[in-house]
């Protein structure tokens, strides 16, 4: 089959939760079909990583990224003008080019493809409601965005509750809206289907979880023992940055009471101000991007998860358990997996609250075997349920029905 994979980020390289899933579901479907990718280039794009990715498909297609919106309060006026008026977000406006519209309306009306996908859901701004008379139409949103903003009201992490108060009942109807555009909707959990506000009870909705390069994460040769905590996530996302500034703020200095020596590494690329700080607290380093992201984690005696807010399974907890890093998480990092309960062995060991964090890694610090058993049977899931040849079928199941 001939397929159009719409994606506004340049999923090259795969660094970054949106890249990882779209450049690894890419190369799956290459392997039985035609792949046409059209995308944008942002100014940190480089020549060689263009070039790495026409390898990977059989025609690129780039135009340039819309350049960033202004900050000033009016400009900020008229595009929530524009989204009352129009029911699109600013988020998605943003990233729309009339010349990227013009290309697609262009080879859809030629009859070029049988499929058409958008790799998370900023992309479906480029589909028109009657391309599905033509060829079947995919969204793999990634994750709802009217849940990801109900929840962060819901636990106070949201930084601008007024905006999202307003916003919600629009990002309600907005998704509602462009679900209908497509033969198929695909999300990464159970759960974060159930956030989806389908009007349609006839919409096709497909879980298909993401997967895991298991020869990028090998499963790590020994257990280095010790105290040495580790985070990793592009650091100028909002789930993350809350996540790495509670757990420095109130969970790591009582763990250092009891083990003084204990350090936490925040890794991962575009670390923001409020990230960088942290490292005035004892024992915390921030890295910024590093060349390998495996590396740190089998030097990691605990991966540490403890998102509060933020829809979708998450590519940080499955690498780590890949890797083999016993993993402390929240509900929220561990969306979608079946680590503990009757009749499932242990996986990792679920915290929420500062309290039950402290006591979690205290336990793994104090006991080796239960590190090994959270390793050996993470891995196990991995392998068996996680893979990205595993996300690739269902995928292709869902583009080529």
């Amino acid at each position: 089959m001939n397929i159009l994979m719409i994606s506004c980020t340049f999923p090259y390289p795969p660094t970054g939760g949106t890249q990882i899933r779209t450049f690894n579901l890419l190369k799956y479907l290459r392997k039985r079909h035609n792949i046409t990718l059209v995308t944008q280039r942002g100014r940190t794009v480089t020549d060689a990583e263009i070039a790495e990715l026409e390898d990977c498909v059989d025609r690129l297609v780039i135009f340039a990224r819309p350049p960033e919106p202004s900050t000033g309060i009016f400009q900020k006026i008229q595009r929530f003008s524009a989204f009352l008026q129009q029911g699109t977000p600013p988020s998605v406006l943003n990233h729309y080019s009339p010349d990227m519209q013009a290309w697609i309306d262009n080879v859809v009306q030629a009859g070029k493809y049988d499929v058409i996908t958008c790799e998370h859901s900023v992309n479906e701004i480029y589909v028109r409601p009657e391309f599905q008379q033509h060829l079947r139409t995919v969204v793999d949103i990634h994750s709802s965005v009217y849940g990801t903003c109900l929840n962060q009201l819901l636990t106070n992490t949201s930084k601008y509750r007024l905006r999202d108060r307003i916003n919600l009942p629009l990002l309600r109807r907005y998704e509602q809206n462009y679900c209908s555009k497509f033969s198929a909707v695909v999300v990464t959990t159970q759960e974060d289907k159930l956030q989806l506000p389908i009007s349609n009870p006839n919409t096709e909705i497909k879980v298909i979880p993401n997967g895991v390069d298991l020869v990028t994460f090998p499963y790590r040769s020994k257990d280095p023992g010790g105290h040495r905590l580790i985070f990793i996530g592009a650091m100028d996302i909002l789930a993350n940055i809350d996540a790495v500034s509670f757990f420095s703020q109130k969970v790591l200095p009582k763990i250092q009471e009891n083990y003084p020596d204990t350090t936490f590494e925040i890794v991962g690329a575009n670390p923001v101000p409020e990230v960088l700080a942290l490292t005035k607290q004892p024992g915390v380093t921030v890295t910024g991007r590093v060349p390998s992201m495996v590396e740190y984690l089998h030097k990691s005696t605990v991966c540490i998860i403890p998102m509060r807010t933020g829809f979708g399974i998450k590519n940080k907890t499955l690498e780590a358990m890949a890797a083999g890093v016993p993993i402390v998480a929240s509900d929220r990092g561990l969306e979608g997996l079946a680590v503990d309960g009757n009749n499932t062995p242990l996986r990792a060991l679920r915290a929420n609250t500062p309290a039950e964090y402290v006591t979690a890694i205290s336990q793994l610090f104090a006991h080796p075997q239960l590190r090994h058993e959270l390793s050996s049977h993470a891995r196990e899931l991995i392998e068996t349920e996680f893979t990205w040849n595993i996300a690739g079928q269902h995928y292709e199941q869902v583009c080529c029905r």
